[in-house]
Formats: C-alpha cells, sequence, structure tokens
C-alpha cells in the first residue's frame, strides 16, 4: 500500500482500512441515527489467525482486502482494532442481510486461501463473531461490543466453529 497524508488521520498504515478511532467516531454516529430512523444494524469481529513465523509483509492487507469485496455496500466498513482483530460495521440491515454478508465472507476468505495457499503454502484460519440489534434509548452501544467481544471468545475457544450469529434484545 502506499502511504497517503490524506488518509493517514483515520487509516490503519499497515492494511490500508479504517482505524479505530475513525470507526468508533461513525459507529456512535450511525448507532444514534439507526435508533431515530428503528434500523437495525450489525457489529461483527473478525480474527484472523496468523502465525508469527509467517513472514508475508503484505498478506494482511491482501487478506483487508479480501473482505472488504465481501462488503458490497458502500455504507459497510471495516476497521482494524488491533494487531489480531477487525470490526466491521452493517448498517440497515436485518438477520437474514447478516447472514448473507457472513455466507459472503466466509466465500471470499476460502478463495483468499486457495489462491495464497497454492503459492506459499498458507492458509489462514478465522473467527468471525456478528450481533445484530435494533438500538432503542433502553439499550446501550457498549452492551453490544461486549456481546460482540463475549461471542468473539467463545468462538476461540470452539474449534470446530468458526463463526456465529447472535441478537441483541
Amino acid at each position: 500500500m502506499i502511504y497517503s497524508f490524506r488518509n493517514s488521520g483515520f487509516r490503519d498504515p499497515e492494511t490500508g482500512v479504517y482505524n479505530q478511532t475513525y470507526f468508533m467516531e461513525v459507529f456512535n454516529r450511525e448507532w444514534h441515527r439507526h435508533m431515530r430512523e428503528h434500523q437495525s444494524l450489525a457489529l461483527l469481529y473478525l480474527c484472523p489467525h496468523i502465525h508469527e513465523t509467517v513472514k508475508q509483509p503484505h498478506l494482511l492487507e491482501f487478506f483487508t482486502k479480501q473482505v472488504q469485496e465481501a462488503l458490497l455496500r458502500a455504507t459497510d466498513m471495516i476497521a482494524r482494532l488491533d494487531h489480531n482483530h477487525f470490526a466491521l460495521g452493517l448498517f440497515n440491515i436485518d438477520e437474514e442481510g447478516t447472514e448473507v454478508v457472513l455466507e459472503r465472507i466466509e466465500q471470499h476468505i476460502h478463495a483468499f486461501n486457495q489462491d495464497f495457499g497454492k503459492n506459499h503454502k498458507l492458509k489462514i484460519d478465522y473467527k468471525l463473531a456478528a450481533c445484530i440489534c435494533l438500538p432503542t434509548q433502553e439499550q446501550r452501544i457498549e452492551t453490544l461490543f461486549t456481546n460482540v467481544s463475549k461471542l468473539s471468545l467463545e468462538l476461540e475457544k470452539n474449534l470446530q466453529q468458526s463463526q456465529a450469529l447472535i441478537r441483541l434484545q
């Protein structure tokens, strides 16, 4: 990725996706808009497992580009939270739509593993936790993040399951 001063304030320099600060600002703004307009939204945590011994300098950038291609709507966004976690915001979406996006992400990661694995003999495993909700005055945005984080931790312990979706009531 070519570094751009124009994007430096809200982009992660290694992957090119949004940084955590920008994501939180947008997600908070969208939370309040969705509350006013009675629309649901979803928060996803994506945790790719790339072993430290893999010396592929642009691997994470290529991986996130594949995930971004699975997000077909311009309003959906992906951000890097830390070294191993990404957050995805899906706005004005229902449970069925969220499941479609989860399936598309899974297909893109599978295609990435096939294409990249042929040349580099590696496979990226991942966990994808998703929570959908209809924001209300009674709910707190922190509860959504807490629930997705808990679901993500549960997925980490479950070797058979790579993704899960829950609804915040």
